[in-house]
């Protein structure tokens, strides 16, 4: 099964996601360490058939570029709410956790505000996460990613871990002429 790539604005709201889970839930964290250890091994299929013939590769997809001018404004929205960039600019490392986490919460309450009104959000997946589920035959490769030991064709039977996100509507503001969209957030001066 050939990889899929996200967005870049799916890539974006996954990993403020997966951020928050990784510093408040240490057995997500080491789901993802050992994941990104898994990353690494040399030559290690990424996927096991339990037939040795395997099907014919098809083409790879055409390519197009992705328009930065929505990822950098929602990006500029994230800061401007909850100041996104500066947090996660910042060297954390000398801070306490409790420091951590009052910064976090400030952050979560303005980029969830900023999310709020210019996305509508809905799970990929009904069920509660931790319950087991089934995927069927035919699964949309896009939605749904198996991970763990797969082995053999569908329907595969497994934990939910991640109920994941789909953007069903983007209402992002109209961007006026000749506006700088790289410029994520001014420089103030003070006087």
């Amino acid at each position: 099964m050939a990889e899929q790539s996200l967005s870049f604005v799916s890539r974006f709201v996954l990993a403020y996601i997966a951020f928050f889970k990784i510093l408040f839930d240490g057995v997500f964290a080491a789901r993802v360490e050992a994941a990104r250890g898994e990353a690494h091994a040399p030559d290690v299929p990424a996927l096991q058939l339990s037939n040795p013939q395997l099907p014919k590769a098809s083409p790879p997809p055409r390519l197009r570029e992705a328009p930065t001018d929505a990822a950098l404004q929602l990006l500029a929205l994230l800061q401007r709410e909850g100041r996104f960039i500066d947090f996660v600019q910042e060297d954390v490392s000398a801070a306490s956790d409790a420091e951590i986490g009052a910064a976090a919460r400030v952050v979560h309450d303005g980029c969830a505000r900023a999310l709020k009104e210019h996305l509508e959000l809905s799970a990929v997946r009904s069920e509660d996460e931790e319950s087991r589920v089934t995927v069927d035959a035919g699964f949309a490769s896009l939605g749904v990613r198996v991970t763990g030991n797969v082995r053999g064709e569908p329907p595969f039977t497994g934990t939910l871990r991640h109920r994941g996100w789909r953007a069903q509507n983007v209402r992002l503001p109209q961007i006026a002429e000749g506006h700088d969209v790289s410029v994520l957030a001014p420089a103030e001066v003070e006087l």
